[in-house]
């Protein structure tokens, strides 16, 4: 900021690390980095709280977060993250008995919770889960601000106070409050941008060979995805900082820092490839989203973006605070900075911004599909460029005021171009205006105090025309003591080399003695003001960042509640229904499902063991199998829930079911309340028998024939309805219960004499539940009413009528030839059968990749399917059978580790023998 201001020594290095070598260490920079981090984390975690309680929201207000996935995936995540740490699980490492009936854990730890800082949630208690996340939220939010203005610190010698809040804008900048603080686990790729380009630094400089590594590792373990893309921007960083930096000047130099960076990246990338491996093949056997082709946003609403208060699904997030911004305008007109460092960096800036819209970048950014949802995941990278832009042309003074004037023009052409975009708030002209100001007076402050530096002083930006010294021609080198103090240093170095000089003699000349004190007390009071207005502009700067981050999230919050999905907060209805499946659970005799509770992932929150599942990894298997047999599905597949049916809680082994009365409607600003009550029926084992490896039943398409086949027994009547008008007529036995199944209808369906019931299918996002319409009166007559909005699309046969005897007896048939005997373990299933069982046995666990299965003392081997359940072949000799998982991917990915793990070590031993040469 102020060419008056503190600059760290960039060449040195702290005393120790792996890279210490002979010669003079100095602490001194590295207490300056660790003033500006210690400074850039605690204004972030203020500023991200206040933009919180200035939004109402939990846990400063009563109103919920919990929009779109935060309350749907990730708080009910760590909630069963902070379960499974404490041991209170059913369910180990690699297979999680609660969700979906079964599924790959590891995948959805390595999606959802690798992080470090989820670790954090286990101090919590189970009540205050939301709390947790929250916390988890704002130390990734503040990690990224430290590490940024380290990062700057490193790149560039300048004042901490500076870096620090630049550090501040790159962490609360539009990205963070737009889609990083509702999906947590992208926050460690905002943590892994300035990480990795301090990697890079290391791999340029030939330093840390080790450490580097490991960082790469821990990014890509933390969260692979936003990893890649931080990766990507590291790599354009280290670019610019080979072409520019004085250290790389040589094509040899070059060369040899992007293959030591290379070797960094490959080896951190194996060391976490156990885990991300499993993700990688987890996607593989996901749920297919439908293809989305990528529309770039229009330029006015991405200009829009870089300006406060501003809220988009369908733009990139780029606000990083209106001075920061326009210190980064400023820099290709700023000649204090080398032509070459300016031409490097406006080019990447330039470059990336274009990336953003042009469709085989896009897909290069996240790694070949276009992705469902927020198509500019990858923006916090040009976020980050933007502030390492703004840092190079402040670190050395404020910019001259041609280069204020040229930028300032970007700023308000940008502003003025954006006008029009629907994306602008009523706050967003108020708030950068304001925030410009205040960047104007701290602006005229600094160069004020430039001016008012004692004669003879030599400070600031002090370069020829070209933008260099003769001693830096690279624009890159540290600057020397700033005012008087470089000139006080130097004479006394001429006079005095050894710094031991005398003392000058009590007597003597006395005049010389008193206009030396008359020099000193004129050069004291020229520096009072001048170190004083330099601290007012630093002041003023901050403020302004802080006022436009404060605002920028309070109204994103906003905006978010209102226009978006949104789940209440967890509170008595969820602490009932956790109440009655505890007491309830009677694992793995069968299963306890806890019904329908706000938000979604409700086993994950309340515990029990269900259908309802919402993971990107969601297998195609779960998925589809269990909307074949009736289960309604969100998320294009990706989120089934639970059906309250009886033939399904016979097929799946639920013996114990929940269901949930609200006492009244649920809101944003209050905790949801209901009253929870549990029902226990006779239901089969977890493995059963059949007598076929084939499917005996009906045939058909419809949910109702797929249940009977797997259940083995026909308990529906299927009548074929007649369509008259808006109603469905139909007959059925007097007594029997109708179920209504058409997954694409939207609308409601009412028995006659009984209350409307609602159906919210919307191809391809939602797959409607069957649902009971009513019990068949003594006519046998079956009425049904439809009320559909829009064209009311119906199966063959959408009308089933459950006759509960017919129920009952396959029930009976199925436990007595089920299992004895299931014991179960973290990823296992043991089951003791009837002597001489033969056909198929069927354990209730829909068979997704990564099952194996042996009857007897046999060895484990791929288990076969039985209607999309895993399955072992019984041959009358064996009268056990064993299941275990293992999630797909875990032994290559252990052998790539391992590998990975060797050239680290190799990578070390020969650093410690080059360096001991």
């Amino acid at each position: 900021m102020p060419p008056v201001a503190e600059t760290v020594l960039d060449e040195v290095e702290a005393e120790g690390g792996e890279d210490a070598g002979p010669g003079p260490r100095t602490g001194a920079p590295t207490r300056r980095g660790a003033r500006a981090a210690g400074a850039a984390a605690l204004l972030t975690a203020v500023l991200f709280c206040l933009a919180t309680a200035l939004s109402r929201s939990h846990p400063f207000g009563p109103v919920t977060r919990n929009v779109v996935d935060l309350g749907q995936q990730y708080l009910p995540y760590h909630a069963y993250w902070r379960s499974f740490l404490r041991g209170e699980t059913h369910g180990d490492a690699f297979l999680n008995w609660n969700s979906g009936f079964g599924a790959n854990f590891l995948g959805d730890v390595g999606t959802y919770l690798s992080s470090p800082v989820d670790l954090l949630v286990v101090f919590f208690p189970a009540d205050r889960i939301e709390l947790a996340l929250y916390v988890v939220t704002a130390v990734k939010i503040t990690a990224a601000g430290a590490a940024m203005a380290a990062l700057l610190l490193r790149l560039r010698p300048g004042p901490w106070p500076v870096a620090a809040a630049l550090g501040t804008a790159y962490a609360l900048s539009g990205w963070t409050f737009n889609f990083g603080s509702t999906v947590p686990m992208w926050l460690d790729g905002l943590v892994a941008f300035p990480l990795l380009c301090l990697v890079g630094e290391w791999a340029r400089t030939g330093r840390r060979p080790v450490l580097g590594p490991l960082v790469v590792a821990l990014a890509w373990i933390a969260n692979f995805y936003t990893a890649y893309m931080a990766t990507l921007g590291a790599a354009v960083v280290l670019a610019v900082r080979l072409l520019t930096a004085e250290e790389t000047a040589t094509a040899r130099r070059r060369l040899a820092g992007a293959l030591r960076a290379a070797r960094s990246v490959l080896v951190g990338v194996g060391l976490a490839a156990p885990l991300v491996a499993v993700v990688f093949l987890g996607t593989k056997t996901a749920d297919p989203t439908p293809e989305v082709t990528f529309a770039p946003a229009a330029w006015t609403d991405v200009l829009a973006r870089f300006l406060p208060a501003t809220a988009s699904t369908a733009s990139p997030a780029l606000f990083i605070g209106t001075p920061a911004l326009l210190l980064a305008l400023t820099l290709p007109f700023n000649r204090a900075v080398a032509p070459r460092v300016r031409a490097a960096l406006t080019a990447a800036v330039v470059l990336v911004t274009l990336s953003l819209q042009w469709e085989p970048t896009h897909l290069l950014w996240h790694a070949g599909a276009s992705p469902n949802g927020v198509p500019y995941r990858q923006a916090f990278v040009l976020c980050g460029l933007l502030l390492i832009a703004a840092w190079f042309s402040v670190a050395g003074g404020v910019p001259r005021p041609a280069a204020l004037l040229a930028g300032g023009a970007l700023l308000g052409g940008l502003a003025w171009a954006a006008r029009g975009s629907v994306d602008i708030d009523r706050w967003t002209f108020p708030a950068s205006g304001a925030a410009a100001l205040l960047a104007l007076i701290a602006a005229l402050l600094a160069l004020a105090a430039a001016r008012r530096e004692p004669p003879g002083a030599v400070g600031g930006n002090h370069r020829d025309s070209t933008g260099t010294t003769p001693e830096d021609p690279t624009g890159t080198a540290p600057e020397a003591p700033s005012g008087g103090d470089r000139e006080n240093s130097t004479t006394a170095a001429r006079q005095d080399p050894t710094g031991t000089a005398p003392e000058a003699p009590s007597g003597g000349d006395h005049r010389g003695l008193t206009a030396a004190a008359r020099q000193d007390s004129v050069r004291t009071a020229l520096k009072a003001p001048a170190r004083l207005l330099p601290l007012l502009a630093v002041l003023l700067l901050v403020a302004a960042q802080a006022g436009e981050a404060a605002v920028t999230g309070k109204r994103i919050e906003e905006q978010q509640r209102a226009e978006v999905a949104w789940s209440p907060r967890t509170g008595p209805w969820h602490e009932a229904a956790a109440r009655e499946v505890a007491r309830a659970d009677a694992w793995p005799r069968h299963r306890t499902d806890p019904g329908e509770v706000p938000g979604g992932n409700d086993v994950l929150l309340v515990g029990g063991q269900g259908a309802d599942y919402y993971s990107s990894l969601t297998s195609e298997t779960t998925s589809r199998t269990l909307v074949s047999l009736g289960f309604g599905a969100y998320a294009k597949g990706r989120h089934p829930v639970t059906l309250d049916n009886p033939v399904t809680d016979a097929l799946f082994s639920i013996g114990t079911r929940m269901r949930s009365e609200p006492v009244e409607p649920v809101r944003q600003d209050a905790p949801p309340r209901a009253t929870v009550t549990a029902t226990t029926v006779p239901v089969p084992p977890l493995v059963t028998v059949r007598p076929s490896a084939r499917p005996a039943g009906p045939s058909g398409g419809s949910a109702f024939a797929r249940q009977e086949r797997l259940l083995g027994a026909s308990v529906y009547e299927l009548p074929a309805p007649r369509r008259t008008g808006r109603a469905l007529v139909a007959h059925c036995p007097t007594g029997s219960e109708v179920w209504f199944w058409a997954p694409e209808y939207r609308g409601t369906a009412t028995l006659a004499g009984q209350r409307p019931v609602r159906f919210d299918g919307k191809p391809p996002a939602v797959s409607a539940a069957m649902g009971a319409l009513g019990t068949v009166p003594a006519s046998g007559e079956v009425r049904i009413a439809l009320a559909p909005e829009g064209r009311a699309r119906l199966p063959r046969e959408p009308v089933g009528c459950l006759v509960r005897a017919r129920l009952d007896a396959a029930v009976d048939r199925l436990t007595a030839t089920g299992a004895t005997r299931v014991r179960t373990t973290g990823h296992t299933v043991t089951a003791a059968l009837p002597p001489g069982s033969t056909g198929v046995a069927v354990l209730a666990v829909p068979r997704i990749s990564g099952w194996s299965c042996a009857a007897g003392d046999a060895d484990l081997r791929p288990a076969r399917a039985y209607e999309g359940l895993v399955a072992v072949p019984l041959d009358g000799r064996a009268d056990t059978v064993h299941c275990s998982f293992r999630p797909p991917g875990l032994r290559l990915g252990g052998a790539v580790g391992a590998a990975a793990l060797l050239a680290l070590a190799a990578t070390g031993v020969l650093h410690r023998r080059r360096s001991r040469g």
